[in-house]
């Protein structure tokens, strides 16, 4: 596994990924309409020119098995990432944000995450992060509101 700068074509693969209906589920942070390209790619076009935004692909023996993106809210880093589903299990997103953390010292990092998916708050723990709240959002993935647990690493 390697992280590296996004290519064009990767965007391909990226929308490809969107299209998972199992993996939008458990993100929450489905778009309203996840095969509205349109959307996607000008979402995806705000990403990429925002300086303050890092975004890598998450690069599996030359295969795009997903991406993580670290942008800034309120003046705090926020992390999020996403997986192909082919690649839950392997290690891949557990390898990608040790990298990734290796690179980017600045500190607190935030992510937030469905309290239910327990793949990503597993990673996120074991890398040290906390939780130190919670919100509730509306999620399109799920027509519904849902917890989040809002988790930092401060060293």
């Amino acid at each position: 596994m390697t992280l590296r700068e996004v290519r064009p074509e990767d965007l391909d693969a990226f929308f490809d990924h969107q299209q998972d209906e199992r993996a939008n589920i458990m993100s929450a942070f489905a778009p309203r309409n996840p095969a509205d390209r349109g959307v996607f790619d000008y979402h995806w076009n705000q990403l990429l020119s925002d300086e303050n935004t890092t975004v890598r692909t998450i690069d599996a023996d030359g295969e795009v098995a997903g991406a993580l993106i670290c942008d800034e809210h309120d003046g705090v880093a926020d992390l999020s990432f996403w997986t192909a589903q082919e690649y839950w299990g392997r290690g891949l997103t557990t390898a990608a944000v040790d990298e990734f953390l290796a690179e980017y010292t600045r500190r607190p990092v935030r992510a937030h995450v469905p309290s239910d998916n327990a793949g990503s708050i597993k990673v996120l723990t074991r890398r040290g992060f906390v939780v130190v709240g919670e919100e509730k959002v509306f999620s399109n993935a799920r027509a519904e509101v849902v917890t989040e647990q809002i988790m930092e690493l401060r060293d």
